[in-house]
């Protein structure tokens, strides 16, 4: 979900509030304010004000002409087609500005361009070393102080008088705004890169816990395994029917382990080639807002991203900084729980203060252990989103066995309850969902996340079924 300004809760919000007034403004609408800024001090400069016995600055007989006013608004449509290019064409735009401050300075009568003439000129030096890559932003700047010298030059080759001591704290004030934007631009970068950087923890983190599942998973298919060919031994020459029904109960075992292992690996390769060949992302341009990086994509599904998610805690794994009280109690549910433990999910979550409604739809089937654990998982992870960041006081959990070839679970809340406090009202990490994507990209599913029409947030997973797989 889009996130702009300051976030009164998590991703889970259904009303975003609007950025400050100026992110809104594009920086080209404020290349155009400074040059009207610029032009009004020009005038008031030159009319007596209360408090003086006259102007500072006596105006040029040129200014007063028909030709001087006419510079004044060549240079102003100068200015107003630079502001509209500034963020497009920054460098042609940055030309149209500085033709501008020369154009609006020769009916002036003055020795050098003077400073109000170069307002929109050091908006738009900020604005272009925010954004644009260092080598284009040094060219900028090298052209912004390069006109003042050539000014100055021009002047003094032709005997006229030279304000260089204006033109210096003219140049002074151009390098201290492309330094501001250069720092803004810098920040930005980073800012990226430790994004960047946290997605490719948290998926790692993610692919970890999904591994030491899968360990368990395994260890247990092999003690099944193990323990029905002690019992098939036995009983084969006494019991051929009870050594049958042992040596099915091997084989299912191993396929549905081998078939999870197949899942996993496949997935944690395809990912692994994506990353390698993935580009990298660039910077974002001024005043946008980038949402959490994206994890590994699935097989044929679609994912959203949304900003401040906190990793939640689950029972037997490694939690994020900031525990809820869904995971302080998840040692009461099984050490490898599965869709059957909804319920006494649904318990716990209610005990943090949130109802959780269970449905399920169509006839449950059969599920591999590893699909199992993870339809759990999706559920525990969205359920404790709802506690931790939405300040819902209910929400809803479906599971949809309807469709014979997939499972879907779903998750979705109202949004904020009237008088119902939040948990953890500060954002999160921001990396909850690429958890979640990742655990959905093993098993070649398809995820959703996202605001719903009416307000709230919906977390939809869809895992397909494996074929002629049987429960143990």
């Amino acid at each position: 979900m889009p996130a702009a300004g300051a976030a009164v809760y998590d991703h889970r919000m259904s009303a975003t509030p609007s950025a400050p007034f100026y992110k809104r403004v594009a920086p080209g609408g404020w290349a155009a304010v400074a040059w009207g800024a610029g032009i009004a001090f020009t005038a008031l400069l030159r009319i007596p004000v209360p408090g003086q016995e006259g102007p500072d600055v006596l105006p040029g007989f040129v200014i007063l002409r028909w030709d001087g006013l006419s510079m004044l608004a060549v240079a102003t449509l100068l200015t107003l087609r630079g502001s509209a290019l500034l963020a497009r064409r920054p460098t042609a735009a940055l030309n149209h500005l500085l033709v501008a401050s020369v154009i609006a300075s020769t009916p002036l009568g003055v020795t050098a361009i003077p400073f109000a003439q170069y307002l929109a000129v050091d908006v738009a030096l900020y604005a272009v070393a925010a954004a644009r890559p260092r080598p284009e932003a040094l060219r900028a700047l090298l052209l912004a102080l390069g006109l003042l010298v050539v000014y100055v030059a021009v002047r003094l080759l032709a005997g006229w008088s030279a304000g260089t001591t204006s033109t210096l704290a003219v140049a002074l004030t151009a390098l201290v705004a492309w330094l501001l934007g250069r720092s803004e631009g810098q920040a930005r970068e980073y800012a990226e890169r430790s994004r960047a950087q946290a997605a490719a923890q948290a998926v790692t983190a993610e692919r970890l816990r999904i591994a030491r599942e899968m360990h368990d998973t395994v260890a247990h298919s092999i003690g099944i395994v193990a323990l029905q060919a002690g019992a098939a031994r036995r009983v084969i020459t006494t019991q051929p029917e009870a050594a049958r029904q042992a040596l099915t109960e091997i084989e299912t075992a191993s396929r549905e382990t081998l078939a999870g292992l197949r899942r996993m690996l496949g997935a944690l390769r395809t990912a692994d080639r994506e990353t390698e060949t993935r580009p990298e992302t660039t910077p974002a341009a001024p005043g946008r807002t980038t949402t959490a990086p994206s994890s590994t994509a699935t097989a044929g599904g679609s994912t959203t991203a949304a900003p401040g998610r906190t990793t939640a805690a689950t029972g037997g794994a490694e939690t994020s900084p900031g525990r809820t009280a869904i995971s302080a109690g998840a040692r009461g549910l099984p050490e490898m729980p599965g869709l059957a433990a909804l319920d006494r999910l649904a318990e716990l979550t209610g005990n943090a203060g949130v109802r959780v409604a269970v449905r399920r739809v169509g006839t449950p089937s059969p599920l591999p252990p590893d699909l199992d654990l993870s339809a759990f998982r999706i559920v525990q992870e969205s359920v404790t989103n709802v506690v931790r960041h939405s300040g819902a006081d209910s929400c809803t959990v479906t599971v949809d066995h309807h469709d014979p070839g997939h499972l879907t679970v779903t998750v979705e809340d109202r949004g904020p309850a009237p008088g119902h406090a939040r948990v953890s009202p500060g954002p999160g990490s921001g990396y909850g969902l690429t958890g979640m994507r990742e655990r959905v990209a093993v098993l070649h599913g398809e995820f959703t996340a996202g605001p719903r029409p009416g307000g709230g947030f919906r977390v939809t997973a869809r895992l397909p079924l494996p074929t002629g797989v049987t429960d143990r």
